[in-house]
């Protein structure tokens, strides 16, 4: 658990918080599936490597979280590659391993799917013409992340959550990433925009998910999910209105003053 904790310091200034703060089992079952995620991330992003070798990893990691014995065959599919891949990404094994035997099955089925739509997108090279791609994209890498915490807020103490509105929770939180590394992307030659839109209409979509968001998390009555999904949201709104305002990307200080304004 400290090793995870350290990697989830290094890969995520918005998760490392609201995870460092749940109760044991939950922050166990949270911390692998979201290093688990960024493991496979790291592959669709990869700067060096080909396409066609994303697919076949994205590929191979969905079939080795749906097999029998995660751990080993997911360091097959990955051994070879120790010299190019992310640290996160080869230490995968090691985030499927911390997560519960009573919810894995959870955190497992999802790596699998978001892997296998992953490895569709890069196929594709990530076209987008219309916001029904966007929204397919969006639920892809995040959408369906809301949907996997819901499940693991079932898991732990019996919450339901709305699945529609877990979704938008996922998809606002990537639209403002969307937002906020448009010059990174369109450099590497992905552009995340459909046609004809620019930054006012992907405030827009990010706004309407994120409203969604809001009311997901205005049905959440207390406990470890709702202090959970306050975090990100919070720091997803101000990150939105910066934006619109002419800003990218919130300081250091910005985020600790408002993490310390939540109650």
């Amino acid at each position: 658990m400290n090793d995870a904790m350290i990697m989830l310091k290094k890969t995520s200034r918005t998760f490392y918080i609201p995870i460092s703060r749940l109760k044991a089992s939950l922050k166990e079952a949270v911390a692998s599936a979201y290093l688990c995620m960024r493991a496979i991330d790291e592959i669709e992003d990869h700067e060096t490597i080909s396409d066609d070798l994303k697919v076949d990893l994205l590929q191979g990691i969905h079939e080795a979280f749906q097999s029998s014995d995660v751990i080993n065959e997911s360091q097959k599919v990955l051994a070879p590659y120790g010299d190019v891949l992310a640290d996160v990404t080869m230490r995968i094994h090691e985030w499927a391993q911390l997560c519960p035997p009573t919810v894995n099955e959870v955190v497992y089925r999802h790596i699998a799917k978001m892997s296998k739509q992953m490895s569709e997108w890069v196929h594709v090279s990530w076209i987008i013409k219309t916001e029904e791609d966007l929204d397919n994209y969006t639920y892809s890498v995040a959408g369906m992340v809301g949907e996997m915490l819901s499940e693991i807020w079932l898991w732990f103490d019996g919450t339901k959550t709305d699945q529609h509105k877990a979704v938008a929770f996922g998809r606002g939180l990537q639209a403002v990433n969307i937002l906020r590394n448009r010059t990174e992307d369109l450099e590497r030659g992905v552009d995340f925009f459909p046609d004809g839109w620019g930054s006012k209409e992907m405030i827009k979509y990010t706004r309407r998910n994120l409203k969604i968001a809001d009311s997901y998390i205005a049905d959440l009555k207390g406990g470890p999910a709702l202090e959970f999904c306050k975090i990100p949201l919070t720091l997803a709104h101000a990150t939105v209105n910066l934006i619109a305002a002419g800003g990218n990307k919130l300081t250091r200080d910005a985020v600790m003053k408002l993490v310390g304004s939540i109650n």
